[in-house]
């Protein structure tokens, strides 16, 4: 199968890398279904990345109705060792302003877990990654250099409120939100980053702000248009710095520890897995199977 190192996951108005040379489509059939899209495999910067449009191309999937699992597990099998997400978000703090770019290291779980899958495991085999660190640090530090690039205010760090959706926050909500601490609102991210872990990625967002959610007395609500309108804005910053991020981490190897993260998670004894729970984990636990 076609191998890449770099996968890049496209958000809300990010659909395509025009720089891509040597284009490619891939469809991946992974164990537990199909991915939100087709692939689009190039060259950039010298290096073959997957890129792949979170909600399809055409907007298709609703959050909660993204592909979580086969997106990440069709990364895995393309040999990517490192995802860079995109993603749109509001911000719930003063601080991050519409157009800005934050890269946040935490996450906090406000969606259904009987809607979401947010794990690989089950079925006869059980694993516990360590996630207090939700986010690749070393990939988080390359997004914060490619900024540079790009003419945008960037906050290095930041709490990632992992909503439901679709529907935005009610006003009390917002409210609640802000009183804990939190900086930033999406609907997407917190799934790919636990399920990254499990299969031992690097995984780094980059968000980009649209709007105040409605906590603000100038952004009473949140529509569409809105933020349609300011991620057009900054859509080609998202391009340039996911460009700049690609060549920095050419021939980079990887010194964090997202690639041994399985290495004590697994709590089940291999003798014990099932054979076709083994089958359908193979990509991720295969190298764990004689341990």
């Amino acid at each position: 199968m076609t191998t890449a190192k770099i996968g890049i996951i496209g958000g809300s108005g990010l659909y395509q890398m025009p720089e891509l040379q040597d284009v490619e489509e891939v469809a991946v059939d992974t164990p537990f279904g199909s991915p939100s899209d087709a692939f689009i495999i190039g060259t950039l910067e010298g290096q073959r990345v997957a890129f792949l449009p979170r909600h399809a191309r055409g907007h298709r999937f609703t959050p909660t109705e993204v592909p979580f699992r086969a997106n990440i597990y069709a990364m895995k099998l393309l040999g990517v060792e490192r995802i860079l997400s995109a993603s749109a978000v509001g911000s719930l703090q003063e601080q991050y302003a519409p157009l800005d770019m934050v890269i946040p290291d935490q996450f906090f779980d406000r969606t259904r877990a009987r809607v979401r899958e947010s794990t690989f495991f089950g079925e006869g085999i059980v694993a516990h990654v360590a996630f207090a660190h939700p986010v690749c640090d070393e990939l988080g530090d390359v997004l914060e250099e490619s900024c540079k690039v790009a003419d945008v205010k960037t906050h290095r760090r930041g709490i990632y409120l992992c909503m439901e959706g679709p529907a935005f926050s009610t006003k009390a909500e917002s409210e609640v939100y802000r009183s804990w601490g939190m900086d930033i609102i999406g609907m997407t991210n917190l799934q790919e980053a636990k399920l990254a872990r499990e299969a031992e990625i690097c995984y780094a967002t980059l968000a980009l702000v649209t709007d105040y959610d409605c906590w603000h007395p100038g952004h009473d609500a949140v529509t569409a248009d809105s933020v349609i309108e300011f991620l057009n804005k900054n859509v080609r910053n998202a391009q340039l710095i996911m460009k700049d991020a690609v060549k920095r981490l050419g021939g980079q190897e990887r010194r964090c520890k997202c690639g041994s993260a399985l290495k004590h998670a697994i709590f089940t004894a291999p003798d014990t897995w099932p054979a076709a729970t083994r089958t359908k984990l193979d990509a991720i636990i295969k190298k764990y199977a004689g341990s």
